[in-house]
């Protein structure tokens, strides 16, 4: 089968390998009919998610056809047409039984690697590198799905993969991003980051309750689709300082929640951004915290910061003299996407969201190196690139 497979930063290609198979009883074999590229996956191609391997298969938004399954696999049959999520989770542990499906204790095979770098080991995901369990990806023709009875869930006749397919991860995680806000009638909602998961955390923000949701980027065309879509109202951080474009927005009071929607890569400006470029750089720190800083400072006291935007080591300079001070609540982790898979499907359904219009472009299995280039350099217009095998 073809696949994308990584070979070093900034280095995708798309490759012949040897198609999966069952390797266990609750296993099946999904054929992809869609898939996408996801911010997530831009910190693989720019070379910062450490323990990947030359010719690992990668992506984690995937959906298609059942064509084969483990004998123990009784949900599924070979037809159906899923979605898959994108932590992998036995449906059995504790955190499963608990709802915190990216916490599972059983998926992850290599889960003394994950413990040395954060005391506990997450739940394994679909292609993103061995510390997270070495699962290969779902950039290709085909995926092998373990836990088949626990993660996919069925679509319905009459929706397009296109409506469906970002159940797998951005939806979820912007719908939970938002649920993680306590949002209340009246609330105003500040989102750093209008690329996928920041526009459907302003989107899932707005269906939440908020009364006002302010998005906040420096790309001309998000921030149109995040008025257009979402309903926002924004701020160029390019051509205004945004703390204080907060604080006349809200009556000085800032905002009663900010969402970080933009993880280890932010855009810094100034020395501030600088500073954090050359010490992630040199290995000084593993992630650039701007937004996250700017979000502490910029919330009311006593509000939630909740991190949506991935990150994976360590941090400099997080004013958390700030964060203690003014009393706030940090909401964050990978998405438990198994949890709001069917709340969000009949939200779909109902015509409350409509996922597919983010997308800007859909191209081959083959052109995903293209794809990865226009994304990660926000070439073409481009938000939200699927990829048709």
């Amino acid at each position: 089968m073809k696949a994308v497979c990584w070979h070093g930063a900034m280095d995708m290609r798309v490759e012949t390998v040897p198609d999966p198979k069952l390797l266990n009883s609750r296993d099946a074999i999904v054929k992809i009919t869609s898939t996408a590229i996801c911010g997530s996956d831009i910190h693989i191609y720019d070379g910062f998610i450490p323990t990947m391997k030359p010719g690992d298969i990668v992506g984690h938004e995937f959906m298609g056809e059942v064509v084969e399954v483990g004998r123990d696999v009784k949900r599924l049959k070979v037809g159906d047409r899923v979605v898959v999520p994108f932590p992998i989770s036995c449906g059995q542990c504790f955190f499963c039984k608990s709802d915190l499906w990216s916490l599972c204790d059983n998926s992850n095979p290599n889960a003394w690697m994950a413990e040395k770098l954060y005391g506990h080991s997450p739940a394994a995901l679909f292609g993103y590198s061995h510390l997270f369990g070495g699962y290969a990806g779902g950039q290709a023709e085909y995926a092998r799905v373990p836990f088949a009875d626990v993660g996919p869930i069925k679509i319905p006749d009459g929706l397009t993969d296109d409506q469906v397919l970002f159940l797998s991860d951005i939806l979820p995680t912007g719908y939970m991003a938002a649920e993680n806000c306590n949002i209340k009638p009246g609330d105003i909602v500040a989102v750093w980051g209008c690329g996928p998961v920041g526009l459907f955390a302003i989107k899932s923000a707005v269906l939440l309750g908020a009364e006002r949701v302010i998005a906040i980027d420096r790309i001309p065309e998000r921030l149109k689709m995040a008025q257009e879509y979402g309903g926002a109202e924004i701020i160029n951080y390019e051509e205004v300082d945004t703390g204080e474009a907060l604080k006349e927005m809200t009556g000085g009071r800032g905002p009663d929640a900010c969402i970080d929607a933009v993880g280890l890569e932010a855009h810094g400006m100034g020395l501030e951004g600088f500073y954090d470029k050359v010490k992630q750089a040199v290995r000084l720190e593993t992630d650039r915290p701007n937004v996250f800083r700017q979000a502490i400072v910029a919330c009311r006291k006593g509000g939630v910061v909740s991190l949506a935007g991935v990150y994976g080591g360590f941090l400099d300079k997080i004013p958390m003299g700030a964060a203690f001070n003014k009393g706030l609540t940090f909401k964050m982790g990978q998405t438990h996407v198994q949890k709001y898979l069917r709340p969000l499907l009949e939200r779909i359904q109902n015509g409350e969201i409509d996922p597919s219009l983010i997308i800007t472009h859909h191209l081959p299995l083959a052109e995903a190196p293209h794809g990865y280039d226009i994304f990660k350099h926000k070439k073409e217009n481009c938000i939200k690139v699927v990829l048709k095998p």
